[in-house]
Order: C-alpha cells, then structure tokens, then sequence
C-alpha cells in the first residue's frame, strides 16, 4: 500500500539523509522546542558530520573542529526558538557552526598545527595507493590552510559538501555573486598549489 510505504520509508544513504526535506527538519525543531530533545538529536545526527567538516575548513586542527562543532550544536539549541521553519534549516545551523569556530580560532590567535611533515609525506616511493591517497589528503589540507577563511569555508561547503550557492551565501551571510567568486579563486589557487601534485602522478 503505498501510503504505508511512505509512512515508513526505506533507509537512505547518508547523504540524503542529511539533508531530506526541510518540513521535516522543521517538524523536527518544532519538536524540540515544545520540549523533546529527542528530536534534536535526530537533527544533530543529520549534521554533525558536516558540522565538524565546516569548522575544520575554518581551524584545520580536528580536535579544535570538534569542540568548535559541539559548541555550535548546543548553541544552536539555546537559540532554536530564534530559527525561521520558513527558511532550510541546514544553512542556519552552520552558519552559527562557522560562526564558533570562527570565534574559537580567533581565540586561539591563528594557532594552525601541521598534521604530517611535508617532508615525511613526498619522500621515497608510494607502495600503494591507500599510501599516495593519504598523501594527498594531506596535501589538500594544507593547500586549503592557505586559503582565506571565507574563501576556504566557501568551497568545502560547495565541493565537498554539495551546498549550493544561495545556500553558502545564507550560512556565510554575504551576497550570492561573493559566494561564487570566493568558489572560484579558491579553486584557481588550489590548482596552482596542488599543480606538483599532478606533475609527480
């Protein structure tokens, strides 16, 4: 019967279910703030990964990015009553999200940790491909590290995350025509730092 099937739909991949429909998400908030936290821990499981990946883009050190995260995700529980159900729920939240971490890495006085040493990263032969994956992982991160923040937050969320431009304009708060010259140079400059990269595969 296919009103049942809609009651109980089948599991999605992770990715849609991040980001499934904003009457949902809305229902959701709803919920919560008529009292059921349970509610908002369906949201946080909708967003925390994302959550963590936007503040990393801003602070580069993991551990800092899941404080960052976590503080975000209870601030956005004391300031739910302020969310508009008429607006995605998504950009709003990672919006205050970029907004901790912000806050935490100017805190923090721009203190950016190195995670592997370039040096130990291009030296001697890549046995196999997990080996030259992770090279290269580290390598993007810290291309991305010497990107602006806003210009780093901008393509993470587009890129990676598959937000769209309108969508970054709102959880970044500037003009949607910034939102896609800021993708844009990002992209040009990680060419240009990432250009060895492709000489040496």
């Amino acid at each position: 019967m296919a009103f049942d099937r809609r009651v109980s739909p089948p599991a999605q991949p992770p990715e849609q279910a991040a980001r499934i429909s904003e009457q949902d998400e809305a229902a959701l908030v709803a919920r919560v703030v008529a009292g059921d936290r349970a509610a908002f821990g369906v949201l946080v499981d909708r967003y925390a990964a994302v959550a963590r990946r936007v503040a990393r883009a801003v602070l580069g050190d993991p551990d800092d990015a899941d404080d960052a995260a976590q503080d975000a995700l209870l601030s956005a529980l004391v300031k739910l009553e302020q969310y508009d159900p008429r607006r995605p729920f998504g950009p709003w939240l990672l919006r205050i999200v970029a907004n901790a971490a912000t806050d935490r890495r100017r805190r923090r006085k721009v203190r950016r940790t190195e995670p592997l040493d370039p040096g130990l990263a291009a030296s001697g032969t890549r046995p196999d491909t997990a080996a030259e994956r992770s090279e290269l992982s580290v390598r993007l991160r810290r291309a991305l590290a010497e990107l602006p923040e806003r210009r780093r937050i901008a393509v993470v969320l587009f890129d990676v995350e598959g937000y769209a431009h309108a969508e970054i304009a709102d959880i970044l708060g500037i003009p949607e025509g910034t939102v896609r010259s800021e993708v844009f140079h990002a992209r040009r400059r990680l060419r240009v730092l990432l250009a060895d990269w492709k000489e040496q595969g």
